[in-house]
């Protein structure tokens, strides 16, 4: 996929009109853990060839183990993105792999797309002694060259956390925020026309590092608000309390069009999504979609469907979910973002027993990390959530490996329908079973591009 590097302009696209008129994704990168699984050997970045034409489609065709056993890789981003498409000087060559558990984070060399290499390793030592910050989460790159990472924790695994700077040399460069203001960290999106980022929150590493536990939510150890900044003086303007109703935000999505305030939150433990915009000069957020919990037997309570992964189309017409715990995946036209209107529906595994096969195998675990493509036709999705996460809620996902499945998307009509002939199976991974996690693309994807 190319990357756009024409004389007159840097990675990326200049609109998202010209992404969704972009070459199709013919490489895919993805985490691939054994973390928590038994086996002791390093996490991987998974190069995976998605290009239907290729002797080798839907094939693990690279592997790049890291040096270390037990960093947790999880979610990662682009040292450069369309928030530098006006800059020829800058490339879309290096991926930002942080450990989640280490604190480590890793550089990554895609010049040779097919086969990665480790660039620089960044040490959790260097980074507390200049930020105090660990547990690194969302990864963006800035037009100023820089890349910043939301960070859940400090020294000794307590909230808030914050956010790290890298320069375009993979140097620290400290801390983004002048002020605080949250209890928890996780997700970030910035908006630059409107001088905004949003951040939402999770909770402490200390918290949600051994599993989840019921008394933390009631102890009040997971977060349930949405903060706005202001992008140009590093702090808050506006926090908005979802209260019980929105436990657990995690992914927070912006319309890609720059010009647009609109932008959806998935609420994970509460299994709703929020929107938010800003109306009349102050930031407004609504809920718009609630997934009901469903009783299940052996379960002492219902069991919410888990919203743990969200996507916007490059379009801005379609948002996506998944439900972890129930296992459907949802497609819903945004074309009014106040009326999501459900659109499509697909099942992925889950514990409603409704997740059928592929390739005569069992679908195990729960859909979970959700990638689409540019021009909105294909959703790719992977069944990891958290290492203890997973062993708690899916324990045999441990032996099974995960999977990789790609969805087909009618973005016309509106459905979802699962590619039979695309199955990535982590089962057979050469060092035993593996969990995949985060999905990017060479060429830009639908939770990595901001334009400015």
């Amino acid at each position: 996929m190319s990357n756009h590097n024409h004389a007159c302009c840097g990675p990326g696209y200049a609109s998202p009109a010209d992404a969704i008129q972009a070459e199709r994704e013919k490489l895919l990168y993805t985490i691939a853990l054994y973390t928590g699984t038994g086996i002791e050997e390093p996490d991987y970045l998974a190069t995976i060839d998605v290009d239907p034409n290729s002797p080798t489609y839907s094939q693990v065709i690279h592997r790049l183990p890291m040096p270390y056993i037990g960093d947790e890789l999880h979610h990662f981003g682009w040292n450069a993105c369309s928030s530098c498409h006006g800059d020829a000087s800058k490339s879309r060559r290096f991926l930002v792999v942080p450990g989640q558990r280490s604190s480590r984070i890793y550089i990554i060399d895609v010049a040779e797309a097919r086969s990665p290499k480790i660039h620089k390793v960044i040490e959790p030592e260097e980074i507390i002694q200049k930020t105090n910050l660990t547990a690194p989460h969302t990864v963006h790159c800035l037009a100023d060259s820089h890349v910043m990472i939301s960070m859940l924790g400090d020294s000794e695994g307590n909230a808030p956390g914050g956010f790290l700077l890298l320069n375009a040399d993979f140097e620290i460069a400290g801390r983004w925020e002048l002020s605080s203001g949250m209890n928890f960290n996780y997700d970030f999106w910035y908006q630059p026309r409107h001088n905004v980022m949003v951040s939402s929150e999770w909770g402490a590493p200390k918290t949600y590092y051994p599993g989840f536990d019921l008394d933390d939510v009631t102890a009040g150890n997971y977060g349930h608000h949405l903060h706005f900044w202001d992008w140009s003086q590093h702090k808050i303007i506006q926090s908005v309390d979802l209260g019980t109703e929105g436990l657990i935000p995690l992914e927070v999505r912006f319309h890609h069009d720059p010009d647009s305030t609109h932008g959806f939150v998935g609420a994970a433990l509460s299994s709703n999504v929020w929107h938010w915009h800003k109306p009349n000069g102050h930031w407004q957020v609504e809920k718009v979609i609630d997934v009901p919990s469903v009783d299940v037997e052996g379960w002492a309570i219902p069991v919410p469907s888990l919203i743990t992964d969200i996507l916007l189309s490059m379009s801005d017409r379609y948002l996506y979910f998944s439900n972890w715990l129930h296992g459907d995946i949802r497609q819903y036209d945004i074309s009014d973002p106040s009326q999501p209107k459900l659109t499509g529906q697909v099942w992925c595994g889950g514990l409603l027993g409704k997740g059928g096969e592929v390739q005569g195998r069992k679908l195990q675990g729960g859909p979970q990390m959700l990638q689409l493509s540019l021009d909105g036709k294909r959703l790719y999705v992977t069944n990891s959530l958290f290492s203890t996460w997973d062993n708690q809620f899916y324990p045999d996902l441990a032996k099974s490996g995960s999977y990789m499945l790609q969805i087909d998307c009618d973005t016309e009509n509106g459905g979802l329908k699962i590619n039979e002939d695309f199955y990535v199976d982590f089962g057979k991974e050469p060092a035993g079973p593996a969990r995949a996690h985060e999905m990017r693309y060479p060429g830009g994807d639908c939770t990595s591009d901001i334009w400015i």
